[in-house]
């Protein structure tokens, strides 16, 4: 048996982890988060790290857009066993009581079907600019919670880039930059408000990859201070950058076509012509 699928998340020691962290957690800014390093046994990421598929290796779904550039995958069975065993493992009643300890969110819910989760791997020059993220479960129409990220990069250098940056809810200035090196977690609640990204071109050298498992996390509804209407994955932009990532906006001809039957339609350009 290898080492990963013989190792069992520690509930006394992520029970510390929470009683020593919840309140620095709660008040850190610009929303809750904490960073931890060293996060789970080196051995166990190790293996993890030497099954993670490379560019090409599987059906990776890519992004290449203005607002990012990046692959993700897209089902568990692209992932290695001992991948699908931590995260199976950070899906279990054991973490999500962590995770409600140290956030203060009661009724943590997992996906099991790691929606937009998963594996993440950014090459040279990828980037993802900064956002708020889809705030519904597609499938179970869940409210989404917390993100958490554990980076897999060895020997991660700063000039490499690929921070992960949290903004001001104002977008006017980042906060916090955070280095995404080797078994270093980041665990942040996430609302319309939770503007974060790694939103400059990555410079690390031909070859070398920028790798995440990422896990979100749901409640059955939320405090009425943080609803609003269902969206999708929002971009917002820096003062320096142009996403180009609005539509243009549909005439208000066309909508009306959409809407009105073609007979009336019709119709109504003939009285209008008579008239």
């Amino acid at each position: 048996m290898t080492q990963s699928l013989s190792f069992c998340l520690d509930l006394n020691k992520l029970n510390d982890l929470a009683e020593n962290h919840w309140k620095s957690y709660a008040e850190a800014e610009p929303f809750p988060h904490i960073v931890i390093d060293n996060f789970l046994p080196e051995s166990v990421l190790d293996e993890i790290l030497e099954e993670f598929p490379k560019p090409g290796q599987i059906n990776w779904r890519q992004f290449d857009a203005a607002a990012e550039k990046k692959l993700a995958s897209t089902s568990e069975l692209q992932m290695g066993e001992a991948t699908r065993f931590l995260l199976y493992q950070l899906n279990s009643s054991v973490f999500l009581k962590f995770l409600e300890k140290l956030t203060g969110i009661s009724g943590i819910i997992p996906d099991p079907y790691f929606q937009g989760g998963g594996l993440h791997q950014i090459e040279r020059g990828g980037f993802l600019k900064m956002h708020v993220d889809f705030n519904k479960h597609k499938g179970f129409g869940l409210d989404r919670r917390l993100n958490m990220l554990i980076y897999l990069n060895k020997n991660w250098q700063e000039e490499y880039g690929g921070h992960f940056e949290m903004w001001d809810r104002e977008m006017t200035h980042c906060i916090k930059k955070i280095l995404p090196i080797f078994n270093r977690c980041v665990i942040f609640s996430t609302s319309d408000f939770s503007y974060h990204g790694h939103p400059d071109p990555l410079t690390c050298p031909e070859g070398i990859t920028r790798k995440s498992l990422a896990l979100y996390y749901y409640t059955n509804g939320r405090p009425p201070e943080e609803i609003s209407g269902t969206h999708s994955t929002v971009f917002q932009a820096r003062p320096e950058d142009n996403l180009n990532s609005k539509p243009s906006p549909v005439p208000l001809k066309t909508l009306v076509k959409k809407f009105i039957p073609p007979i009336i339609f019709d119709l109504g350009k003939a009285i209008n012509h008579k008239s």
